[in-house]
């Protein structure tokens, strides 16, 4: 596939690379020079569904009574900074 470069270094991706990037209006892309020479075009912003999982706790989740009491104690460290 090919793309125009414009006089202000701008061009367009095209459709079947978005597509396979899984990018659209307002997303970010991520530039790479590798050593060999080859640049390379991924995606920088991850759909939210890609953050499933990452924050892991250790031991039992916590109750909605404690997380109401851990709410209310941050609300109070707040006041009280002010």
């Amino acid at each position: 596939m090919d793309a125009t470069v414009t006089s202000k270094g701008q061009t367009t991706i095209p459709k079947r690379v978005r597509e396979h990037l899984g990018i659209g209006p307002g997303d970010r892309v991520r530039f790479g020079i590798e050593p060999d020479g080859t640049v390379t075009l991924v995606p920088a912003t991850l759909p939210v569904t890609a953050l499933r999982g990452i924050a892991r706790r250790a031991g039992p989740a916590a109750s909605l009574e404690e997380m109401e009491a851990a709410i209310r104690a941050g609300a109070a460290r707040s006041l009280d900074r002010r």
